[in-house]
């Protein structure tokens, strides 16, 4: 070997050992191996891979080591050593465990109960060229072995429903298979959490509720999860809570409201609705207040009203009734039948509202006069006026003439002069009996004569 080689030789070494040095002194040892996790949750019956990665070249080093196991109750027991070259698994665990080398990783063939607690590394290792100096790594790896979590299942106690303020329920929810399983309520989709009436086991496994509200109603769900079970729901459970009635309210879509006073124009239809909140739904009374004695006007949560029929103010109050429950609320409010200027219902004189009793006045009096009209253009058709002259005996018609003056309430009544179409015979003889009257002299013979005095004869053909 020349000096030049023997000199190389020489400075690597140096460098190696300088190197190993500051490893030691800066505690940077993890640099030599690495655990990739160093907690573990496994199954049950599944296989687990404690996996350790070596960062130095094994070709180079001597290693000696153990690994170990701690159980929850304390006790320990090596479970192999092992070298480079050769391992020696405990009898005890010769069928349930497998070492793999070089790498020095364990695998646990079928997790058990008993598998859980702390796994220890004790890693010694050794460089060929740097004889006596020892590096010692230690790794503890932490295992869980947990069952996973059933889909729970709710009991609800009592399973009928409640009255609020007077009744406590308890929900309780189970699995059937699982370890370590943490449970959660929601109501509606939203989480519970601990309140001065929401009450919580230890495991949160139960719920007790005292006392039962009106907002504790709703969809109750359990949610069951573990180390290795994603959330878990149960099935839906309904807590139907009787209460009420609250927020009593009365509305109306016409008229003006101010506070509990309700106007509305004279003569105008109007819709009162009676509301409250309340399980299950109220029955509803409506009543009429009026000189302090009060009367049932209708059930139901709507009023029908017609101002017409009532007086200038009204007092009206809506109660609401739970049957199950046994309360009730009432609303007061105030009827004012008054022109508040809407166009609805109006009606003005000189601008003073004209009373119901005045329209139905003058109604009755246009269809008085109406029917009076009827009847005395009936009773005057001159087809009848020319009927009752024809048929008058001619000695009547005969009689000295009487001027229309002198008697007046006889030629009462409505004429017209009225187109006779017939034949030339007829018109000839009606002339010829005109001619032979006594009282054609006469000057002032009036158009009610001149009808009077024509003859029976052509009153045929007339009347066709």
């Amino acid at each position: 070997m020349s000096l030049q080689d023997k000199m190389l030789g020489a400075t690597e070494r140096t460098a190696f050992c300088v190197c190993c040095v500051l490893l030691i002194l800066t505690d940077a040892s993890s640099e030599f191996i690495h655990v990739p996790s160093l907690v573990h949750h496994g199954i049950e019956g599944t296989p687990m891979l404690l996996s350790v990665e070596s960062q130095f070249p094994l070709d180079e080093v001597e290693i000696q080591g153990t690994w170990s196991h701690t159980k929850r109750s304390g006790s320990r027991a090596t479970l192999v050593t092992f070298t480079k070259e050769a391992a020696i698994i405990d009898m005890t665990y010769r069928n349930h465990l497998l070492f793999k080398q070089p790498n020095v990783s364990l695998l646990v063939w079928k997790l058990k109960q008993e598998d859980e607690g702390d796994y220890q590394l004790n890693l010694n290792i050794e460089f060929h060229n740097k004889t006596g100096l020892v590096i010692k790594e230690e790794r503890t790896v932490q295992v869980t072995v947990d069952v996973p979590v059933s889909i729970p299942v709710i009991k609800k106690s009592p399973s009928y429903a409640v009255i609020e303020d007077e009744a406590n329920v308890t929900l309780t929810c189970s699995v059937d298979r699982g370890t370590r399983v943490v449970f959660q309520w929601q109501r509606d989709k939203t989480v519970l959490s601990p309140t001065d009436r929401y009450h919580f086991s230890k495991d949160s496994s139960t719920l007790l509720i005292s006392p039962v509200r009106k907002e504790d109603k709703g969809t109750y769900r359990c949610v069951a999860s573990n180390l290795v079970s994603q959330g878990r729901h149960s099935r839906a459970v309904e807590l139907n809570v009787f209460y009420g009635p609250y927020n009593l309210e009365v509305n109306s879509g016409q008229g003006l409201r101010t506070g509990e006073v309700f106007t509305i124009n004279p003569g105008e239809l109007v819709f009162f609705d009676c509301s409250a909140d309340s399980n299950p739904p109220n029955s509803y009374v409506w009543i009429s207040k009026s000189h302090n004695t009060t009367q049932v006007i209708t059930e139901g949560p709507r009023l029908e009203v017609r101002s017409y029929r009532l007086a200038q103010t009204e007092e009206y109050l809506c109660r609401a009734f739970n049957n199950v429950t046994q309360k009730q609320e009432e609303a007061q409010f105030t009827l004012v039948v008054a022109s508040f200027g809407t166009g609805k219902e109006k009606h003005t004189q000189e601008g003073i509202p004209v009373s119901p009793l005045a329209a139905i006045t003058v109604c009755s009096l246009f269809i008085i006069g109406c029917m009076l009209l009827f009847f005395i253009r009936r009773s005057c058709h001159p087809k009848r006026v020319l009927m009752s002259i024809y048929n008058r005996p001619l000695s009547e018609q005969k009689r000295p003439h009487r001027s229309g003056h002198e008697d007046a309430t006889e030629d009462f009544g409505i004429y017209e002069f009225v187109s006779i179409p017939g034949k030339m015979e007829s018109a000839q003889a009606s002339c010829r009996s005109l001619a032979r009257l006594e009282s054609v002299q006469d000057m002032h013979t009036t158009i009610y004569d001149v009808i009077r005095h024509v003859p029976e004869t052509p009153s045929h053909s007339l009347l066709k």
